[in-house]
This record gives structure tokens, sequence and C-alpha cells, in this order.
């Protein structure tokens, strides 16, 4: 019983300074990389809730529950989460590339961006980035929430400033000439 407490108490200990380890560590690459605190703070959250998982699953074994009921109850639960969420698959992958672009993606808010789509051009700023979509604010305007999980599977070129940006526009190329053949201007 003495070797249970103890080891809770250990437990605890390493749960405390991993939960502060973690923090530190995301804020100081969120002020490295000049990170939205916002964002900051949401991939904290989900940082601290797999170490709380981390931390449950733990303490069951260390006191004394069987693997056997651990299984049956983490299948349980993963179960009835996978049913809830397959409708909603993406909602996953999506916070999973949010990680991954919080940690490795090279563009952040205010880069001007092209993300290479052949259906849509989707070219503008960076607005924000959020647990399940990337906000683009276009030359033009208008608003694209782009899901995180598809940014990632795309290529996306970066432009210097909005001037680059609107030299690689083939929208507002399209506007122009639009333009000039209402107003009968030709490229002559």
């Amino acid at each position: 019983m003495l070797v249970q407490i103890g080891l809770v108490a250990l437990l605890v200990l390493a749960y405390a300074i991993a939960m502060r380890l973690s923090s530190t560590a995301i804020h100081s690459v969120g002020l490295r990389r000049s990170l939205n605190d916002l964002r900051v703070s949401l991939i904290s959250k989900m940082i601290n809730l797999a170490l709380t998982a981390v931390f449950i699953f733990s303490l069951c074994v260390v006191l004394g529950v069987g693997y056997g009921q651990l299984a049956v109850f983490f299948s349980s639960v993963f179960a009835v989460v996978g049913v809830a969420l397959f409708a909603q698959w993406s909602i996953l992958s999506n916070i999973t590339a949010s990680l991954i672009i919080f940690f490795g993606f090279p563009y952040r808010v205010g880069d001007w961006i092209k993300v290479v789509d052949k259906d849509e051009e989707i070219l503008g700023q960076i607005h924000e980035i959020s647990t399940f979509h990337v906000i683009i604010t276009r030359l033009t305007g208008d608003t694209v929430t782009y899901p995180n999980s598809m940014i990632l599977q795309k290529a996306v070129i970066r432009f210097r400033d909005e001037q680059e940006a609107k030299r690689h526009s083939q929208l507002l190329k399209e506007v122009v000439e639009d333009d000039n053949t209402v107003t009968g201007k030709s490229k002559n």
C-alpha cells in the first residue's frame, strides 16, 4: 500500500512537471515564430488534454486496475467517439493537421500565399489559423475558409508582398480583361 502511495505521488509530480514543461515549450515556440496567442493557447490545451489522458491511464495502472478492464473501458470510449465522429472524421484529421501546422507550417498570419488548386484560385493573405481552418482574405476582399488537412495536401506558394501576389493573380487578370471588354479597350 505504501508503495502505491509513493508511486501515485511520483506520478502526480511527473504529471505537474510535464504540464509545465510542455506549456513552456509551446509558448516559447509561439514567441519564437511570432504566432497568435489564441493559436498557442489552443495547441497548449490539446497537448494538456493528451497529457491528462496519459496521466489517468498511468494512474489506473498504478492503482491496480487490470489491463483487461482498461482495455474494455478504452475500447468502449473509442467506439463511441468513432461512431459519433463517423460522419465528421475529417474533424480528427483537421485537429491533427492543426498540430502539424503549428510546429511545421512555414507560413504565418499576415503572409501572402496561393494554394495551388485547379478548381479555384485561392490567393490572398492569411488572416487566421484556427484549430480547423486557415482563413485567407483574397485580393478581391472575400474570405476563404480552407481546411487545415487540405492545405497540407496542396502546394502553397508564398509571396513577398501584396504587389507580387497581385502580379500572379489569375482572378485579377480576368477582372481586368472583363473590364476592358465592357469599356471597349483592347490590349493593343
